[in-house]
């Protein structure tokens, strides 16, 4: 009996140091591989509807937004520059995203149809933004553009338009019911 006793008593030991021993910690488990998406996702799509100069200054910045809208006439004493390259939410044809800036000088209804134009008055606008335009309304003062494909889309310049660059000049546009009331030249 004696030998039952030390066998159930080692029986007992035993299986309470397994029953609390230490469990071997699971292997780390490695995160699943992404990779990077092959652009960086546009986080400045939307529009900025301003009425004060340092809204508008804001909005043209780099950190801004791709469409300016302005609701009365505004003017601001100081320079302004449009800088940035922006997308505005769409897609071209093949699928790539649409670099735009617009600077819209008007409101429009739920047709699109332009219902009230503004007058924006700076001593100098700098256009650094690639594909930008301004937009029904008139912008006085002088344009200096650095960037490709600047265009006047029934919109008026009461002052001059400079480009910085041959490319500035080659790939500018203007639509018939637009106007540059100053010269327009080349100043590197």
């Amino acid at each position: 009996m004696k030998i039952k006793a030390i066998a159930l008593i080692l029986v007992l030991v035993v299986s309470l140091f397994s029953g609390c021993g230490r469990e071997p910690a699971p292997a780390p488990t490695q995160p699943p591989q992404t990779t990077p998406p092959e652009t960086t996702p546009d986080v400045v799509t939307t529009a900025s509807i301003v009425n004060t100069a340092g809204a508008f200054e804001q909005a043209i910045s780099s950190t801004g937004t791709w469409l300016i809208a302005i609701t009365e006439d505004l003017t601001i004493d100081r320079e302004l520059v449009l800088d940035g390259e922006f997308k505005n939410g769409r897609k071209d044809d093949d699928g790539k995203d649409i670099i735009q800036r617009k600077i819209a000088l008007y409101t429009q209804d739920e047709n699109r149809n332009v219902t009230a134009r503004f007058t924006l008055t700076a001593p100098r606008l700098t256009v650094n933004s690639p594909e930008a335009r301004i937009q029904s309304g008139t912008f006085k003062g002088d344009v200096y553009v650095s960037a490709r494909n600047f265009q006047l889309v029934d919109a008026t310049i009461d002052g001059n338009l400079y480009f910085t660059t041959d490319e500035a000049q080659e790939t500018f546009q203007m639509d018939d019911t637009s106007k540059v009331t100053g010269e327009q030249a080349l100043k590197k």
